[in-house]
């Protein structure tokens, strides 16, 4: 009795370890792929910033950033 027991835990333990580690692995970050930064200063002195930004997602999509900043003085 004690052993089927014992076997029972071990089981229930050994599926919760698997699915937590399964849960790590399909949870992952995104991967930045390339990023490009650009910045110009005028000639009133204003400062316009350019960023492009390419990830991949854990599920393999793409997502495409671009952000655009401008500072004047």
């Amino acid at each position: 009795m004690f052993m089927k027991h014992m076997n029972h835990r071990k089981l229930i333990t050994t599926a919760a370890m698997a699915a937590l580690g399964l849960s790590f692995l399909t949870v992952g970050c995104e991967r930045e792929i390339s990023r490009t930064e650009d910045t110009k200063v005028k000639s009133d002195g204003t400062i316009e910033s350019k960023e492009k930004k390419v990830t991949e997602n854990p599920d393999g999509s793409v997502t495409k950033t671009e952000t655009k900043k401008t500072e004047k003085p």
